[in-house]
């Protein structure tokens, strides 16, 4: 049983990091930009679902079934609003104008905007450490006789990671921006010969980005109830590292890449020690990039020279 559970609540963590690391993988893919900003959007997505759900929840009589689910859909909704329009926002102002800047100098610009947002985050919401109430509820679902428990939260967690991804999949297959953006990703300048809006593009992937780290971010503190400034930014260098792992640009590798790490992280947790399990998992990283380097399911990308 703690087999299980522990499997369980790694396919949870795991699936929290793959939402994460599909706003990666989606930017990179497209833009082939490193926006280490990701993590703080979270931050501000969860600030914002925390702050609508605090201020809702006195509106209706406690215990009530619209209570629970008004409060939670109308805070998920609103940081998705608020998350997409920050993504958009920081794409023209920080990363447009950098598209022909070497990479170093978008990584740069990607850890400014960064320190910035947990600034303000400090300057408008305080240092101080505050209590996330989950958006799924506290209740859980026991089995085998109570021997195993499954929390609410782990599993919606794990159902919207599946939903997100299929979805995502349907999108860029089987609709004209989903192909515009594959087509992106293969050649900005041939996509722009045929017609294709790429700046329009790429505002469209930051502002599908954002959103899902609006979801995760809210998923991520109804797991791990504690929202500061500085919420957003291990969960994203995990993320990212999950995007590598799995192959970065690739959507499938993502969720892959994060479920992995998050099986990967609780098994170390639960198994060998609480105070190592970052050197296992970037330690599991570098052997994988020796032997893959394009990770598990990127695809090695021919250059014309």
């Amino acid at each position: 049983m703690n087999l299980l559970f522990n499997l369980i609540n790694g396919i949870s963590l795991g699936s929290v990091y793959a939402i994460i690391a599909l706003g990666y993988t989606m930017v990179y893919g497209i833009a082939k930009m490193l926006n280490f900003a990701h993590g703080d959007v979270i931050m501000v997505g969860a600030y914002i679902c925390f702050f609508t759900m605090s201020r809702l929840s006195s509106l209706f009589e406690p215990g009530s079934l619209a209570a629970m689910a008004v409060p939670s859909l109308a805070g998920v909704v609103l940081a998705m609003i608020v998350c997409t329009v920050l993504g958009v926002v920081i794409e023209r102002l920080a990363y447009k104008p950098l598209r022909q800047a070497p990479s170093l100098a978008v990584l740069i610009t990607a850890i400014g905007v960064s320190y910035f947002l947990q600034n303000s985050a400090l300057l408008l919401w305080g240092s101080e450490p505050r209590i996330f109430t989950s958006v799924v509820g506290s209740g859980s679902i026991q089995l085998f006789d109570g021997q195993l428990t499954i929390t609410y939260t782990s599993i919606v967690t794990m159902l919207t990671c599946v939903v997100i991804m299929v979805v995502l999949t349907l999108f860029t297959s089987g609709t004209k921006m989903g192909k515009a953006m594959r087509a992106c990703s293969e050649d900005k300048g041939a996509a722009m010969l045929m017609g294709i809006d790429v700046n329009r593009t790429i505002s469209m992937t930051f502002a599908i980005g954002s959103a899902l780290a609006a979801i995760a971010g809210a998923l991520l503190c109804s797991t791990y109830p504690t929202l500061m400034p500085t919420t957003g930014s291990l969960p994203g260098i995990r993320a990212f590292t999950a995007a590598v792992f799995g192959g970065i640009g690739s959507i499938p590798g993502a969720m892959l890449g994060g479920i992995l790490l998050g099986l990967i992280e609780t098994f170390t947790k639960s198994y060998i020690t609480t105070n190592l399990y970052d050197a296992v998992v970037f330690g599991v990283l570098i052997v994988v990039l020796l032997v893959k380097p394009t990770g598990l399911l990127g695809k090695q990308i021919r250059e014309k020279v």
